[in-house]
């Protein structure tokens, strides 16, 4: 039985390649490769969760013009 799912590479968009290289980074313990993630995603999100505090703070003050196409 093969390690990993065949998936069809027209599906790909290199997130096969991806996936390896996360892998290769944390020399293939895939539990650190998942802790990884986790933190990168946890510190992205509390990068969006800033951003928008900062463009409400900005949409409220008037300093930011929304688009009306």
């Amino acid at each position: 039985m093969p390690l990993r799912p065949q998936s069809d590479p027209a599906d790909d968009d290199g997130l096969e390649a991806a996936v390896e290289q996360a892998i290769d980074a944390c020399s293939g313990d895939l539990r650190a490769t998942i802790r990884a993630l986790i933190l990168a995603n946890n510190y992205l999100e509390n990068e969006v969760a800033e951003l928008m505090k900062a463009v409400s703070h900005a949409y409220a003050r008037g300093r930011f013009q929304t688009y009306s196409g």
